[in-house]
């Protein structure tokens, strides 16, 4: 691949855009509204036909006017709709969109004659041909794309900063907005205005597929890698940049691969984003895939080794400190932990230092000893709690604690201790061992 200029301003040009969605996008996510830019894109083309068949031009300023002022109605109409209807938010957006879009084909037949549409153009753009349409700036050309893109990220960077504390309250509880005064109604509105016109500046240039993606999807694989607002913007205008740059990389290199020449850059970049966001999603810290699958395992773990702990210290009471044998079968019984799990829990008792193996069998050690203690003594203490303060039969008590005995902390366990004056043995008659 040999990178010229022309490389370079297209890229610039899906950054810009990528950015100024994606500043937008991640309050768009927030409040659950994700497919308003898709529903403006859609209904911006009654403005357009309008703006065509009032000025008989199809010059930019009077086509941008038109889209900016029906986008913004579009928001207008699916608050409207939403509000008076008692519809749900995106029932609302399907309703004007729709309904707008249908308007927009109608007034298009009628100008069918007169005016030249590209259906392609309209769905992934022309990002291609950006270094073509040039600008004078400051003694140099520069692409009008690049001119008008980098006018809007600064004006949403500008808004975002000036009302980022109003942005907050209102997308996470507008109703605490309404009562600290600040008005939640208009951010709401001045929000969907700025979608409006970044939509509207952005589609010429990269079509309505790259800014609907750059709208939800780095905002949405943001939003699986923090939890705190500030990270998440700065997150998404990273992922968004990455997309762009890679993905005009991979339209340039990728089809060749396949016996292809080339394919749509806008195109390229939207599923380099949603790869992204495929990525995130299997091997996100907290809320990925794996790394649930990961906990949940570690978990599985915790309890089986605390289980085995259990069963051993019990055997002890009864048996004294000899070796013990471990049957798997009924440790499944006993516990409910798989032959498998019971094995890795073991081995993982023994790493750690709480079981030894001896005499074919297996001894708790005094460290052991202790954390099999703290899970008997919780579990009992349950049991007490359960019986004496919520009236729960005495054969009805041993399966709650089982489960609760795991997630008892020694404050937990010491209130339990207060509020039931310091019992000595359990519903069952077993003693409750002491810290």
């Amino acid at each position: 691949m040999t990178w010229t200029m022309l490389d370079t301003w297209i890229v610039v040009a899906g950054v810009l855009c990528a950015m100024s969605c994606a500043l937008l996008g991640n309050f768009l996510v927030l409040r659950k509204m994700s497919l308003m830019g898709d529903a403006i894109s859609h209904a911006v083309l009654p403005g357009l036909a309008v703006a065509f068949l009032l000025t008989g031009s199809r010059s930019s300023i009077p086509m941008f006017v038109g889209a900016a002022v029906v986008g913004v109605l579009t928001a207008v109409f699916t608050e409207w709709v939403r509000g008076f209807g008692k519809v749900e938010e995106g029932a609302s957006m399907g309703v004007v969109f729709t309904a707008l879009f249908a308007i927009g084909l109608i007034l298009i037949v009628q100008a069918a004659d007169r005016v030249d549409l590209d259906p392609g153009c309209v769905l992934y753009g022309a990002i291609e041909m950006t270094p073509i349409d040039l600008v004078g700036v400051m003694g140099r050309f520069v692409p009008r794309a690049v001119v008008v893109l980098s006018i809007v990220f600064a004006i949403n960077a500008l808004f975002v900063l000036v009302f980022y504390k109003e942005l907050k309250i209102s997308s996470f509880d507008p109703g605490l907005a309404t009562t600290v005064g600040i008005n939640a109604k208009l951010m709401h509105y001045l929000l969907m205005t700025l979608v409006a016109i970044t939509t509207v500046a952005s589609f010429e240039a990269v079509g309505s597929i790259l800014v609907v993606a750059m709208l939800v999807v780095p905002g949405a694989t943001a939003y699986l890698l923090t939890d705190r607002l500030g990270t998440m913007l700065v997150l998404s205008l990273v992922i968004g940049a990455v997309s762009a740059v890679i993905g005009h990389v991979a339209a340039v290199i990728v089809p060749g691969w396949f016996g292809f020449s080339d394919t749509s850059t806008a195109g390229m970049m939207a599923a380099t984003a949603g790869l992204l966001f495929a990525l995130v999603m299997l091997v996100a810290p907290r809320h990925g895939i794996v790394s649930r699958l990961a906990h949940q395992a570690a978990l599985r773990l915790r309890i089986a080794r605390e289980d085995i702990l259990g069963l051993l210290y019990r055997q002890e009471e009864v048996g004294g400190r000899s070796a013990t044998t471990i049957d798997f079968h009924r440790l499944g019984i006993v516990t409910g932990t798989g032959p498998i799990m019971g094995r890795l829990a073991l081995l993982d008792l023994r790493r750690r230092g709480d079981v030894v193996a001896r005499d074919s069998g297996y001894h708790v050690t005094d460290k052991g000893r202790s954390h099999a203690r703290d899970l008997v003594r919780s579990h009992r203490l349950w049991e007490c709690y359960l019986h004496e303060s919520l009236g729960v039969g005495v054969d009805h008590v041993h399966a709650s604690a089982d489960r609760v005995e795991h997630f008892t902390a020694p404050a937990m366990r010491e209130e339990i201790v207060s509020s039931l004056n310091e019992p000595g043995r359990d519903p069952h008659g077993e003693e409750i061992p002491r810290e």
